[in-house]
């Protein structure tokens, strides 16, 4: 670029980009065509420095703007180039004399334009002219810009040598004049939309540089490059578009970011004064609010009244609710008991097996009573938190206290009240039981609170809770025998619609075991049954079938047997059948199947008259007698050689049987009453004696069993082709096809 400035009066100078030198006359050659017509110019200083700077911030751009066209990938601080009045050849210039020359005003620029040169004292106040509007000095437009994107365009060109380097620069979109007024705000502010922009000259906007700073930066390329050429801009606006697009699009983000920042900070600090005023609400003693939750151990300070419970609701557990009888009675008349001195045990601990109606006593007690019930779970108690665990003790003994006499029943107390240990895992675990004892039987009494607790395991509990004064009464739940499974069968069968031929007691001999919870399953499961069914009552059949899947699982028909295993299987159960039937001391046969259920591919279920307490040496020989006769059938009807292993589970209960009488049950002639109880301690002759005579026990079975199956072959021959027929055979029918009669079509 070649800069040429000619200035006339009080001397002419001739400015090449060498540098100043005064001279008569320009050579002609030098100047462009718009300069060699004579002319005299003469500006304002601040005009001239203004030009200077414009210059100098320009070209500083440019040289930046190529060094990093030149090397992208390295990002290095670079040296901005400088250009001062000594680079001009000015230096020698007196400032008098260029106050002498900015004096003499030249042609101006607009005719309506006054411009006066104002000495600067400070760089930050400095003013100028205002303008026609508000808003051309506030924003720094002027009537010299024009065009719909804020292209640069001036009102005239002047044939000058200095307009025409501002013509120049103007048509190289590299200054704009800006009227204002600036302050030490305006110059420390930098940050703007969101990236540092350099420190613009005074008075001007080098749109130039602001185009080349956004060229890398301006979001949204693509769309930009659609909108110019929607808008069929040309070539001398791009960059001016590009600068507005992005400059508002980062102002809009900005925008948009602290929004969103304030709105979470505001909505932190609403929800914090609600939690403070909720816990402010809470410990309000005049309000009287009480925060509860519906689950848990708070729900338990609520007490409900069991009037529809009472002891006809338990069955089978006679013992029991005699036992809690007086219990009922102390709730209902205290003073009966308090006129004679007599205490009642503050606690009663009820143990037995799950299932068995521990937690249904409690509520009977409290509905025979009719006080208010507490229930609550020992895993209820302890949390997280520490002390959590004794709060809630005192909190449910404070309400039972408050509704007197009431009945506080706490389910596996075991899991609240265990053994009090040092432990580093749970140290704070001794304060709940400790709060518990100190309850119970504590400085304060507690007159008129029955607690009651139920475990399944009592050896579990700590002996300072089992001791007299606090649990000191212990009553045992066991499993119902057959007339208490009798009777809780009747009364689940109430409920449901039964065959008026339903045997509750057969049902009940079947289910030696079985607790309360079981025997109501029981009776559900089949209701299910016959529901799928279509049927619209309940008969035997569901109750047996719901009974068979409880025990042994369900069935498997979609199991694919062939016939030689189908038949071998049948072979197997009847050899079971004949024998127990043949057999004297034998359990009756409720039933024979050969319907794969579970692990197994048939069975045959036998079911005693009586519950048996114990066993004579002549049941236990049948039962033996009973389990060889599966591998005996085979070996007589298909021979050695084709022997299965599906006498493998009969073998090892036939065993155990055996080794019990010889080394428990004190059974054996030649060792006599004397017990084994590890067989591992004794002596190699004791041991060999022992298996000697386990053996023994074991063969004469098997050949017992083979002399019955011998005897009976043909009878056994008829139940194997029974089940092959029917799959599945009740006793009545066994003992239909045994007698040699043929059974009805089904």
């Amino acid at each position: 670029m070649t800069l040429i400035l000619l200035v006339v009066s009080p001397s002419v100078f001739s400015c090449s980009i060498l540098g100043w030198r005064p001279v008569e006359q320009a050579p002609p050659a030098l100047l462009p065509d718009c300069c060699r017509a004579p002319a005299r110019v003469t500006i304002p200083l601040t005009h001239l420095l203004n030009t200077l700077r414009s210059l100098k911030s320009s070209a500083s751009s440019s040289v930046q703007s190529l060094q990093r066209d030149r090397t992208p990938e390295l990002d290095l601080p670079t040296s901005e180039p400088t250009l001062t009045l000594r680079d001009l050849g000015l230096v020698d210039l007196r400032v008098g004399g260029l106050d002498e020359l900015v004096s003499r005003l030249l042609p101006r620029l607009s005719s309506e334009e006054h411009h006066s040169a104002t000495p600067v004292r400070h760089s930050w106040r400095t003013s100028h002219v205002s303008t026609d509007s508000f808003f051309c000095n506030k924003h720094g437009f002027s009537h010299r810009r024009e065009g719909a994107f804020g292209a640069l365009s001036l009102c005239r060109q002047s044939p000058t040598p200095l307009l025409a380097v501002c013509s120049h620069l103007h048509h190289c979109s590299v200054w704009i004049q800006s009227r204002g007024f600036k302050t030490l705000k305006s110059k420390t502010r930098r940050l703007q939309s969101g990236y540092e922009r350099p420190v613009e000259p005074d008075g001007y906007t080098p749109t130039f540089m602001k185009g080349l700073l956004m060229r890398d930066k301006a979001p949204e390329v693509d769309s930009v490059h659609k909108l110019m050429k929607m808008k069929n801009l040309p070539e001398t606006q791009h960059d001016a578009f590009k600068t507005g697009f992005a400059e508002g699009f980062l102002k809009a983000q900005a925008l948009t970011q602290g929004t969103q920042v304030s709105l979470r900070r505001t909505r932190l600090i609403l929800l914090v004064l609600l939690l403070v005023g909720l816990y402010g609400l809470s410990k309000t003693p005049f309000l009287s609010v009480r925060f509860r939750t519906t689950s848990g151990l708070d729900a338990a300070l609520d007490p409900v009244q069991m009037k529809n419970v009472t002891f006809e609701h338990v069955k089978g557990v006679e013992e029991a609710k005699n036992e809690l009888q007086e219990v009922v009675e102390f709730l209902r008349n205290p003073q009966k008991f308090t006129v004679l001195g007599g205490k009642l045990p503050k606690g009663i601990l009820l143990v037995g097996p799950p299932g068995t109606g521990k937690t249904l006593l409690a509520r009977a007690v409290a509905g025979e009573a009719d006080v208010p019930f507490y229930y609550a779970s020992g895993s209820e108690f302890d949390e997280m938190f520490v002390g959590v665990g004794a709060s809630r003790i005192r909190n449910l003994f404070r309400e039972a206290k408050a509704s007197a006499p009431c009945v506080i029943f706490i389910d596996e107390l075991d899991s609240v009240g265990g053994k009090r240990v040092e432990s580093p895992m749970h140290p704070y675990s001794r304060q709940t039981i400790n709060q518990l004892l100190a309850e119970m039987d504590g400085f304060k009494p507690n007159e008129g609170v029955i607690v009651i607790g139920a475990t399944n395991f009592p050896e579990a509990l700590d002996n300072a809770l089992v001791r007299p004064g606090r649990f000191d009464m212990q009553v045992t739940v066991p499993m119902p025998d057959v007339k208490g499974r009798t009777e809780i069968l009747l009364w689940y069968l109430k409920k449901i619609k039964v065959d008026s031929a339903v045997e509750a007691e057969i049902i009940a001999r079947g289910t030696v075991g079985f607790s309360g919870a079981e025997l109501e399953n029981l009776v559900n499961q089949a209701a299910l049954k016959a529901a799928v069914d279509g049927k619209d009552m309940v008969t035997m059949k569901e109750l047996e079938f719901s009974k068979d899947k409880i025990l042994m699982g369900p069935e498997r028909r979609s199991v694919l047997i062939d016939k030689k295993n189908k038949t071998i299987t049948a072979y197997h159960e009847s050899g079971h059948a004949i024998v127990a039937y043949y057999t004297k001391d034998a359990m009756p046969i409720n039933k024979a199947t050969i319907m794969p259920r579970g692990p197994t591919l048939g069975h045959v279920s036998m079911l005693p008259e009586d519950d048996r307490w114990s066993e004579t040496r002549s049941q236990l020989l049948a039962q033996m007698d009973v389990s060889m006769g599966g591998r005996v059938a085979e070996e007589l009807i298909f021979g050695k050689e084709f022997i299965t292993t599906g006498a493998s589970s009969d073998f090892d209960g036939a065993t155990k049987i055996a080794k019990m009488m010889v080394t428990r049950f004190g059974m054996s002639d030649k060792l006599g009453v004397m017990t084994y109880t590890d067989l591992s301690k004794q002596s190699p002759e004791t041991q060999a004696a022992i298996e000697q005579e386990v053996r023994a026990l074991l063969k004469d079975s098997y050949e017992r069993a083979r002399s019955i199956l011998k005897t009976y072959n043909k009878e056994h021959k008829n139940l194997a082709n029974a089940l092959l027929t029917y799959e599945t055979l009740d006793a009545r029918e066994i003992q239909t096809v045994l007698e040699g009669k043929t059974l009805d079509p089904r």
